[in-house]
């Protein structure tokens, strides 16, 4: 029997799975599929292309074979979708994987009542980083001179962006520059990825990958490591099902995969320090901010796409705080933003990846979270706790916020609740 803290490599037993890293990811969501663990898989799959990323609600155990594999092109945000689309699971159960800002969403959602953490067994998905799909198809013609079209595969390895791709030739072949090369001229992963501290995602109830699988199942085998008691269950019982086999981690691959994981963390920070500076402090902060914002046209990509956003009537679509028709939109829309995700930020990068306008909003909300967890030493999105805001609120008002998940806690002149 596994316990939490406990690490495998582990691999399928069945053939019909060809996953990467020996499919055991595939295997115990169709394991807890087939068993009716739960009532439905929530992961990504390839569209029309590996630049494509669309997100699969499945139910039937044989179509989890189509999601075998990583997707590095793609940047989109599980979480928000079991809230909007699935009733926040609570009245089905759901197994999702989760890289590290997908499980930190799942948390701040959970917290908030959004979604019922009971009704969900998170997988989590050791993750270097991201490439915007626009960004990779630039940067494989540019810097790789090859047709994105051409390329059938890709993948953050050793330190590389290594593309396999069909030559003029039909042949296969296979390609890497590295990750620091290309993030020097502006390419490579996305600027949140770069931030991001979050490789393995131990909030999840398994978190599995590559790093530190050595020796003859290099390639052949995943590490996964155990999280909680819930993700042992779904780990024995895929054994005793004799849909997975494991065996015990080489030694040399436990440092290994340490080191992996230290070495990113460290780069994470150095990303933070670098790009934080180039915002300035105090007044120069803001009025740099403001003149980005100026170019908002109040599209809503940033709030719709926001795993904190959550109230069901936006403080920005309210007359008296936010004139309406007015773009680019009165500067208070981005303050009342700044205000409800101060201490929440995870980082995700959703509200700079769509936003048609280029703004970096995703910079200005973690540099602003960081300087929070600096003074109260919240870090949202690692465990249950309440944000440090919630704490500013009258008890009532925050039992209120737990219970509906609204944060609208003032009464205007009329008497109605705002």
């Amino acid at each position: 029997m596994s316990a939490k803290g406990d690490m495998f490599y582990a691999w399928t037993n069945d053939a019909n799975i060809k996953g990467e890293c020996g499919g055991a990811v595939t295997s115990i969501l169709k394991y807890m599929l087939s068993e009716k663990i739960v009532d439905m898989v929530l992961t990504v799959r390839k569209g029309v292309d590996l630049y494509d990323p669309q997100p699969a609600f499945i139910t039937d155990p044989a179509e989890l074979d189509k999601c075998a594999g990583s997707l590095h092109c793609g940047t989109l945000l599980l979480p928000k979708l079991i809230k909007k689309y699935l009733n926040g699971a609570k009245d089905m159960k759901i197994a999702i994987t989760c890289k590290g800002c997908d499980a930190k969403a799942m948390y701040e959602l959970g917290k908030r009542n959004q979604i019922n953490m009971d009704n969900v067994i998170m997988i989590g998905l050791n993750c270097g980083g991201s490439v915007a799909p626009q960004m990779a198809r630039k940067m494989i013609v540019e810097k790789y001179g090859v047709n994105p079209d051409k390329v059938f595969k890709e993948e953050i390895d050793k330190g590389q962006f290594i593309i396999e791709y069909t030559d003029e030739n039909g042949a296969h072949q296979e390609k890497g520059i590295k990750i620091d090369d290309l993030e020097a001229e502006g390419m490579g992963r996305r600027l949140n990825c770069q931030r991001c501290e979050t490789k393995i995602p131990r909030q999840c109830d398994l978190a599995c990958g590559n790093w530190g699988v050595i020796g003859e199942k290099a390639g052949k085998a995943t590490f996964v490591e155990v999280c909680s008691e819930k993700g042992a269950m779904v780990l024995d019982g895929a054994v005793k099902a004799g849909i997975l086999a494991t065996s015990a981690p080489e030694a040399k691959g436990l440092e290994i995969r340490g080191k992996i994981e230290n070495v990113m963390v460290k780069m994470g920070k150095k990303a933070q320090e670098k790009q934080f500076a180039t915002l300035g402090e105090g007044t120069d902060r803001l009025n740099k901010i403001m003149r980005e914002a100026s170019r908002c046209i109040k599209c809503y990509g940033c709030i719709e796409n926001c795993p904190i956003c959550y109230c069901v009537e936006c403080s920005t679509k309210k007359p008296h705080l936010v004139r309406p028709g007015i773009i680019p939109p009165d500067f208070m829309f981005q303050m009342i933003r700044f205000a409800h995700i101060a201490d929440s930020c995870i980082n995700c990068g959703q509200c700079q990846e769509l936003c048609p306008m280029d703004i970096p909003n995703s910079l200005y909300m973690h540099a602003q979270q960081v300087e929070l967890e600096k003074m109260f030493g919240h870090k949202p999105g690692y465990d249950m706790e309440l944000p440090v805001l919630a704490f500013a609120e009258e008890a009532t008002e925050r039992a209120r916020l737990n219970a509906t998940g609204s944060d609208m806690i003032y009464e205007n002149v009329f008497g109605e609740q705002k």
